[in-house]
């Protein structure tokens, strides 16, 4: 085990501080963005939010449960892409561009051929640049599943997830327990109220309006909701399909997956260990980080988001060549 360069900052101790500053606290960066409809060969559509400057490589976003471009995290490394002079895109999974989406299907942790769709049409228009992709949460559990899936048939260049939910019955589990479950109440709320919005004048919902405050945790909400509208037979069979840590070893394209042990989303047996990943794969843990957190810096006036380095960081060394793909690490960053 090595330690990453990761300092997690003195003054938000636990994990609860790391996940919720950035989101409470944090002033935003200011992105302008472009938005681009694309239709889809069912009938449906996505959204994306396109930087509207920027040459040479491509960088893909995919967004965590209920998040979008306006997510914290996605906003912070947009800016951190637009210094580097890349270009980036934010694929908003079906429905959560603004606007309810046309089918009753919405999206869910294994909406792999959206991915496969969105990043096959980038490959086709630009041939010859460098295309990445990076997932957060339910969006690295997405990334990483689709990565296992195509193996070395993939258009991708290079790729990473951030904070990912590896085993989706775990994580359910854990986000009805102790402080956590306020998490899960926000995410059931932010569901509740899109899945209103959407069904509220449609007759093909699988629950009624009014059957929906009797959903209060997310092993009821999929069971009921999530599953039979992505095809599922129930909660079990959703949780065992779409959980990524079964397709980890088959990935074929260089990844990087920065994971905190602290994660208050999920419990350190979720993790996978070196002999689950694939030679391509890097695995960074820290003892330390929350859920999409990893802040840094010594005062709270001097805030850092290390994976704002991080991330852009190792896209570069991936497309400048100066590292062969690495071996399967897990990497600790044991920092009190």
């Amino acid at each position: 085990m090595q330690p990453t360069d990761y300092d997690p900052a003195w003054w938000l101790p636990g994990p609860h501080a790391q996940t919720l500053w950035p989101v409470l606290c944090r002033r935003r960066p200011r992105v302008p963005l472009r938005r681009e409809r694309l239709e889809l060969p069912d009938g449906d559509f996505l959204d994306l939010d396109w930087l509207p400057s920027g040459q040479g490589p491509i960088v893909l976003i995919l967004h965590g449960l209920e998040g979008s471009s306006a997510s914290h995290y996605a906003l912070g490394l947009l800016a951190a892409i637009a210094r580097r002079g890349w270009r980036a895109v934010v694929m908003h999974f079906r429905g959560r561009g603004g606007q309810p989406n046309r089918l009753a299907r919405g999206y869910c942790a294994a909406d792999t051929a959206d991915i496969d769709h969105v990043a096959t049409r980038l490959r086709q228009k630009e041939t010859t640049v460098p295309l990445a992709a990076i997932g957060y949460s339910l969006g690295g559990n997405a990334l990483l599943k689709w990565l296992g899936e195509t193996g070395a048939d993939n258009p991708l260049h290079t790729a990473a997830a951030v904070s990912v939910p590896f085993v989706l019955d775990i994580t359910a589990r854990r986000l009805n327990q102790g402080f956590s479950r306020l998490y899960q109440a926000h995410l059931l709320r932010a569901l509740k109220t899109s899945y209103r919005n959407k069904f509220q004048h449609r007759s093909d919902a699988p629950v009624p309006l009014d059957e929906l405050t009797t959903l209060r945790d997310f092993h009821s909400f999929d069971d009921r909701i999530t599953a039979p509208l992505h095809g599922y037979t129930g909660v079990h069979d959703y949780y065992a399909q779409a959980s990524c840590r079964p397709y980890l070893r088959r990935i074929r394209v260089p990844t990087l997956i920065l994971h905190a042990l602290d994660d208050p989303f999920m419990r350190p047996e979720a993790v996978p260990d070196a002999s689950e990943l694939s030679p391509c794969v890097q695995m960074e843990l820290s003892s330390r980080g929350g859920h999409v957190g990893f802040v840094a810096g010594r005062w709270p006036w001097r805030a850092e988001y290390w994976l704002e380095q991080r991330l852009p960081e190792f896209l570069a060394t991936q497309w400048n060549g100066s590292a062969a793909r690495p071996a399967a690490t897990t990497i600790l960053n044991s920092s009190p």
